[in-house]
């Protein structure tokens, strides 16, 4: 209805046009190169899930679930969510379409992820993300294959400059069980000194607090027991093997006893690439080895280890990517040149020779607009010029210009 307003964009969204869709589709467009390298298969997983599928990987009483998730009942009846991060459906789809028959199975995908939270420099409530997974591998290998993939990744968008491989255990169950029970009486000594949030974080997940932020919890979390006085010989050694492999594959790292996974189906390796440039948003990637997901999905016991990270935020790092360019601006004049121009475009596109036509305009802004794509060469076709069977093939350049056989355009076009 005329005068309406126009209803704004959703906030925490955004739009993308020019140089910012580039730059997304850069990084997007890199990851799928490199991962091929890796020999990563590409998949696609719904958008939405059962709001049971994050409730259960992601545990209900996480800041994810209680506060962020975009859940919904559709008309069925049914509880749904927008995925909040791409691992939780990945691991359905693995049980439920019998993906357990290709283990141990490399997968990579990205896309859409959706979390209601404070909107900031590169935190978006729609934003997305690259993920890479390998499961149904229980060795150390798999761990080191998806760092070096990462790594390469950082180094070919050109943003591994000041970026640390920040590494860590959380060892096997049993490891973990030991260092958990040692955490909490350590954090229950020092009650009285801990903020709000990590006495809430005590009995529940008292892991994270090692990583809090808060000035309060600091000298308690520097002084917490570390977890080598924990690790059995076996996580010890998967550890050493980790390690390793990423210096035999020249993969630079450093050691974080703080870094941490809170859910308990995290096992082993935890690990983030870190960056300053970003300020608070330090980290660009960032995963770990999560054995015990599937059966905490219901599956059977399943190793799989993974990565995820943001596209904006890798976006915002890169150099801006060359502007898509046109090879040949097409320049008709007169009605009859316009339509003998359409076929003529369509025969350079289908050749493999980008072009571009205005739909209207005279001859000087014609050949501005094409300047202003950065053509190579526009190719002008006047009344004169089709009464002929012929085109004026211009350098935008150099200014040269020839004539040339509209039969043999395509041709022309490629040599010049």
């Amino acid at each position: 209805m005329a005068g309406q307003q126009t209803p704004n964009r959703i906030r925490g969204t955004q739009d993308m046009l020019g140089e910012t869709a580039d730059r997304f589709a850069h990084v997007a467009a890199t990851f799928d190169r490199v991962r091929r390298l890796y020999a990563f298969q590409r998949i696609e997983v719904p958008v939405f899930e059962a709001t049971a599928v994050f409730a259960r990987s992601l545990g209900e009483t996480t800041d994810v679930v209680s506060k962020e998730m975009y859940s919904f009942e559709d008309r069925g009846g049914d509880s749904l969510t927008l995925r909040p991060e791409f691992t939780a459906g990945i691991a359905r789809a693995y049980l439920t379409e019998g993906w357990q028959q290709y283990a141990p199975l490399k997968l990579a995908t990205h896309g859409p992820l959706f979390r209601y939270e404070r909107p900031q420099k590169g935190r978006f409530r729609q934003f997305h993300q690259l993920d890479a997974e390998i499961i149904g591998a229980a060795e150390p290998a798999a761990d080191v294959e998806l760092l070096v993939f990462a790594d390469q990744l950082l180094k070919e968008l050109g943003v591994a400059d000041g970026v640390t491989l920040q590494l860590n255990t959380l060892g096997d169950a049993a490891t973990r069980a030991a260092w958990r029970a040692a955490l909490i009486a350590h954090f229950s000594e020092h009650r009285a000194s801990l903020s709000e949030d990590s006495l809430d974080r005590l009995e529940r997940n008292p892991m994270r607090i090692l990583d809090s932020k808060d000035s309060r919890d600091r000298p308690v979390a520097d002084t917490a027991p570390p977890i080598d006085d924990y690790l059995s010989a076996e996580a010890a050694d998967f550890f050493a093997a980790v390690t390793a492999g990423l210096d035999a594959a020249g993969v630079a790292w450093t050691r974080n006893g703080g870094l941490v996974r809170g859910l308990d189906y995290y096992r082993h390796t935890a690990f983030e690439f870190v960056t300053d440039r970003l300020g608070a948003q330090g980290t660009v990637l960032g995963g770990g080895r999560y054995d015990g997901l599937m059966a905490a999905l219901g599956g059977p016991e399943t190793p799989a280890v993974g990565w995820a990270a943001g596209i904006e935020r890798l976006a915002m790092l890169i150099d801006a990517p060359a502007a898509d360019v046109v090879d040949v601006a097409m320049v008709p004049m007169g009605a009859a040149a316009e339509a003998a121009a359409l076929g003529l475009v369509a025969d350079l596109r289908r050749a493999g020779i980008a072009c571009d036509m205005a739909y209207k305009g005279n001859m000087k802004k014609r050949l501005a607009r094409a300047n202003a794509r950065g053509a190579r060469l526009a190719v002008i076709l006047g009344e004169d010029e089709l009464a002929q069977g012929v085109a004026a093939v211009k350098d935008l350049a150099s200014g040269a210009q020839s004539t040339v056989p509209l039969a043999d355009l395509v041709r022309a076009v490629r040599a010049a």
